[in-house]
């Protein structure tokens, strides 16, 4: 289809969609329907407007450029015209790039250690940390669903809800292993240990995505249990839920209600089961979470944080940044903008733009 008619499609699309929810006619769950369709629409038809605006100014002004009296005119506004055009082309290319379903949902968060026993640990707690503050300084809601430490108060596991506008459109890049280089507090011959954190971030699942039969659950209770293992709950209050077909285990012992574990497992299953789906829908996305975050080896990896040289590097796409501190007080907005623009520019290549 040429460019043009693809654009003349989504306006008319968008003038029937707008029509049909004027008319009054529409109840429910098709009303519904076309205003989320509409709300998609919207912004695309803005940067269609906008470039067609400047394309058709630009028609005008060269237009004047034959007439002696308006030529000098003409050529300042076809200047200014020619210097805008660029950047509302390069929009309207981004609106028109295929969305991800997911990316305006929440998410879930887990991190775990990998290699390198407590100083992974340390450093998982720290990591989840760093995405709280990062979560704070965007507005989002951050919920602790799970947070197990270790003997030496670093974290065994950590799940989160993170919830607000395009939290995982901005996170999902987050997915996969981090490594640490620095000098443990322990080390006293001042030796740099490497470390790996897991980390994988899931869009938040509705129960309308996936279908969850209750055959297919083996739900185990038994009582919670603290750092080294010792009982910390007299009642069986810890929950562990068992998707047989998936293999999928999720166990939450946070909360002090076995009702409560319960509600906050499924919502985690949920998620990794819609994630599940969506990694067989999308090839280029990982075929499960395992894939997804890798074994935790410390030669896997996409992000470095080298604490003695203060840098942190993205192997994705050989960024570094000497500003660990700042990374690490939540400040992931650079290393993630550049992550975003990487994958337009790869998805602009893909629809031949």
């Amino acid at each position: 289809m040429a460019f043009d008619d693809r654009l003349e499609r989504i306006v008319a699309r968008s003038e029937e969609v707008q029509a049909l929810m004027s008319s009054g006619e529409l109840t429910g769950e098709n009303f519904t329907r076309l205003s989320q369709e509409y709300a998609e629409l919207e912004p695309v038809v803005a940067s269609i407007q906008a470039w067609k605006s400047a394309e058709e100014q630009k028609a005008g002004a060269q237009a004047l450029l034959d007439d002696p009296e308006m030529r000098e005119l003409a050529q300042m506004e076809l200047a200014e015209i020619e210097a805008t055009l660029p950047d509302l082309q390069h929009a309207l290319r981004l609106a028109l790039l295929p969305k991800d379903a997911a990316d305006e949902r929440s998410a879930i968060l887990e991190i775990r250690p990998a290699a390198g026993g407590d100083e992974a640990g340390l450093f998982a707690a720290e990591l989840f940390d760093a995405y709280r503050r990062f979560s704070e300084q965007n507005g989002w809601r951050f919920e602790v669903m799970e947070y197990a430490e270790n003997e030496v108060a670093g974290l065994k596991e950590g799940m989160a809800t993170i919830s607000g506008r395009s939290v995982f459109a901005r996170l999902k890049y987050e997915s996969g292993v981090h490594r640490v280089q620095r000098v443990p507090a322990t080390e006293s011959q001042g030796r740099i240990h490497t470390s790996t954190v897991t980390v994988a971030v899931l869009p938040e699942a509705e129960e309308v995505d996936v279908t969850v039969n209750d055959d297919d659950l083996r739900i185990d209770v038994y009582r919670a249990s603290g750092a080294g293992g010792q009982h910390v709950n007299k009642t069986e209050s810890a929950v562990r839920i068992t998707h047989m077909p998936s293999g999928i285990v999720v166990a939450m012992q946070e909360e002090k209600s076995q009702h409560k574990n319960k509600a906050k497992a499924m919502k985690i299953l949920r998620a990794r089961l819609y994630e599940r789906e969506r990694a067989q829908l999308h090839a280029t996305r990982a075929a499960d979470r395992k894939s997804q975050v890798g074994t935790g080896d410390r030669s896997e990896r996409i992000r470095t944080y080298n604490f003695p040289q203060g840098r942190v590097t993205d192997h994705r796409i050989n960024l570094t940044l000497y500003k660990i501190d700042r990374i690490m007080g939540g400040e992931f907005d650079e290393i993630i903008d550049a992550l975003t623009r990487e994958e337009q520019t790869e998805l602009l290549a893909a629809e031949g733009f």
